[in-house]
């Protein structure tokens, strides 16, 4: 969530096309300009407090326009299981936002409608343009002229309305005209906090979690929503800048009016489409990584490992190792001895049964711990300092061979499996080759079978990696990995 220590940015002043695109455009952080459609004809013609509504309706009025009928104001969400859409003159939605103003006028079930992205321009779809008499009184700014707009749209509320949390796929400038917007924001590595709708649903851009209250219960993880979350207020003249995957939720005032632009992002239009699969494989790969150190590191303070310089000598003789421990080396092969004589039974270690089996004693299925707070075998080996375990694991192979077997074959989990390996990465950049090779030949010569158990220790990372996977799947695109 390091996105976090990105802070929206705040100009008085508009940029040049030349400053936005490679400035700001680039560092994907919301921007603030604070009186960027001033000088905008709508800004002064639009204003409902001049006649800016009957200014409308004699512009635009005998247009049909598409409104959303909500099934939950004052909430409008993206799934069109909660709304419906109804095709009606501009006139009689304008009529319908005059009666906001009027003290004496009832809310009925038209104070659920809201006028929301219709198209004052689509390059893509022209046919869908409905109010295009409209794009007279809208200066596109300065800063967006090189920019392949995709559309520009009208939303107009009448009563207070909020728009549910969602990301765009596309760069936004959201413009107020009149009125004011509240627009909370969570940069895209909040993700697994907001709980995305599935990808192949009709709403996957959306999050599935009610911000203002949320049961902690279905969503564990948007306990921390509020941590991550910026807010901005934006009054008439305004205008904010939301970088594409940027989730926001956008409140708004009675009868305010506003314009978005949309365009690709420049990383967007630079993709090959050839390129695809190649992208979406590093990109989950990448992910992956990031969860397999949140699963180790969540709970259990990660330990820094900088313990001595590289290509230390050190002794594997064959005497009591046991008296040249370091404490907490000794203290972690008490635990260990402990943890084996007290889980694995006499016919486990005279069998090569696979660990995948329930511990009678313990009812504990080791195949799946995937997380190091649930498992005191990995969790007592990422305490060790990669030399201190050099060490440990020395000693038990000149003193608890059996032991050590017992602990390798049926008490390392996923997890485990993989705390291990990487200790051994560790430590094999602090000692010299012939150190590490008497090291691995003396702590795999303890089994019968070298090559099975380098086959089982590999599995079990797999395994880690593969929940890891299933995590982001779930996480970052609301997909259950069975």
């Amino acid at each position: 969530m390091e996105e976090n220590a990105v802070r929206i940015i705040i100009q008085d002043a508009t940029p040049s096309a030349e400053e936005f695109t490679s400035q700001l455009e680039p560092k994907n952080v919301p921007t603030v300009f604070h009186g960027c459609v001033n000088d905008w004809k709508a800004f002064s013609k639009w204003n409902p407090s001049i006649g800016g509504l009957d200014y409308l309706q004699g512009l635009a009025g005998s247009s049909s326009v598409e409104v959303m009928l909500s099934k939950s104001a004052p909430v409008f969400y993206g799934d069109i299981r909660n709304h419906e859409r109804v095709q009606l003159p501009l006139s009689t939605f304008i009529e319908y936002c005059k009666n906001v103003s009027n003290p004496d006028s009832l809310e009925t079930e038209q104070d659920q409608i809201y006028l929301a992205q219709v198209p004052i321009m689509n390059t893509d779809k022209e046919e869908k343009v409905q109010l295009g008499s409209l794009i007279n009184d809208i200066q596109t700014p300065l800063f967006l002229e090189t920019k392949n707009l995709a559309s520009i749209n009208l939303w107009i509320n009448g009563y207070k309305t909020r728009s549910s949390t969602h990301y765009d796929p596309h760069h936004n400038l959201l413009c107020v005209v009149s009125g004011t917007k509240q627009v909370d924001l969570w940069p895209p590595s909040s993700t697994p906090l907001l709980y995305p709708m599935p990808l192949y649903g009709e709403a996957s851009n959306h999050s599935g979690v009610p911000i203002d209250v949320p049961d902690l219960s279905l969503h564990p993880r948007s306990e921390h929503l509020k941590k991550y979350s910026q807010r901005v207020v934006l009054h008439s003249g305004d205008a904010l800048f939301i970088p594409e995957g940027w989730f926001h939720q956008v409140d708004s005032e009675s009868l305010t009016i506003a314009v978005n632009f949309w365009w690709r992002s420049e990383i967007m239009c630079g993709m090959s489409e050839h390129m695809d699969s190649y992208y979406l494989r590093r990109i989950l790969k990448r992910l992956t990584d990031k969860e397999m150190n949140r699963m180790l590191c969540n709970s259990i303070p990660c330990v820094n490992n900088k313990q001595s310089d590289n290509n230390i000598k050190l002794s594997s003789g064959n005497g009591n190792m046991l008296h040249n421990l370091e404490p907490s080396a000794l203290r972690s092969l008490h635990e260990l001895v402990s943890l084996v004589h007290d889980r694995v039974s006499v016919d486990d270690l005279n069998s090569t049964s696979d660990i995948n089996k329930k511990e009678s004693k313990n009812k504990i299925e080791i195949s799946e711990l995937y997380y190091m707070e649930d498992d005191p075998v990995a969790t007592t080996i990422w305490t060790l300092e990669p030399l201190n375990l050099h060490q440990m694991f020395l000693a038990m192979v000149h003193h608890f061979p059996r032991t050590l077997e017992g602990l390798v074959l049926h008490l390392l989990s996923p997890v485990g499996a993989e705390v291990l390996t990487r200790k051994f990465d560790e430590m094999d950049q602090l000692i010299n080759e012939e150190d590490r090779n008497e090291f691995y030949r003396l702590f795999y010569g303890v089994f019968d079978d070298q090559f099975a158990v380098m086959d089982k220790l590999l599995n079990r990372k797999e395994s880690f990696s593969s929940q890891a996977f299933k995590n982001v799947m779930d996480q970052f695109l609301g997909v259950k990995v069975q």
